[in-house]
């Protein structure tokens, strides 16, 4: 399992995040306060406070070619 800290500063932003890890099998998730959502939801993501850093979590450890697919959107790993 690998966690990181994102942004989504966009909408576009979160439309290509999803268009990214919906390529791969894991689960990925990711939260803001107390909520959860799938990140391979667009209308989960769009219920979070996207003004904040959102916490990643990715539960697979072999999930490098996803993270740096995701390092415009990474910043704090």
């Amino acid at each position: 399992m690998k966690s990181a800290t994102i942004k989504l500063a966009s909408i576009e932003a979160v439309r290509k995040f999803v268009d990214i890890v919906r390529k791969y099998d894991s689960d990925i998730d990711l939260a803001s306060g107390r909520y959860l959502v799938d990140a391979k939801s667009i209308m989960g993501i769009f219920s979070l406070d996207l003004m904040n850093p959102i916490k990643l979590t990715v539960h697979s450890d072999d999930c490098d070619e996803l993270m740096e697919e995701l390092k415009d959107y990474i910043i704090e790993a």
